[in-house]
């Protein structure tokens, strides 16, 4: 016998021992019970949450730079507005 077909023999038979044994079924059942587990926590793909960490990111660069825009806008504006634009409350108070 070649040795070659010897250890093909005896990987053969070990494979359908494990395929045939217990094992694989609780291998099969561990899988499933796992699967259902994960399903129910409402997980997301890696790749589902790379493109919302992107769309963040973007979101973040917009934000900063409408907030840029604002303040520069609004100190345009103080600028411009006189005393008198102040509104003054019954009481003396100022807005």
């Amino acid at each position: 016998m070649d040795m070659n077909t010897f250890f093909n023999d005896l990987q053969s038979k070990i494979s359908q021992a494990i395929e045939n044994s217990p094992a694989k079924d609780i291998e099969k059942n561990v899988k499933s019970m796992m699967t259902q587990g994960f399903a129910k926590l409402d997980l997301v793909t890696r790749e589902e949450f790379d493109i919302q960490t992107q769309v963040l990111a973007k979101t973040r660069a917009k934000l900063e730079a409408l907030e840029t825009r604002l303040a520069a806008l609004e100190a345009k504006a103080g600028d411009a507005k006189p005393e008198a634009a102040k509104v003054e409350i019954a009481k003396g108070e100022v807005l």
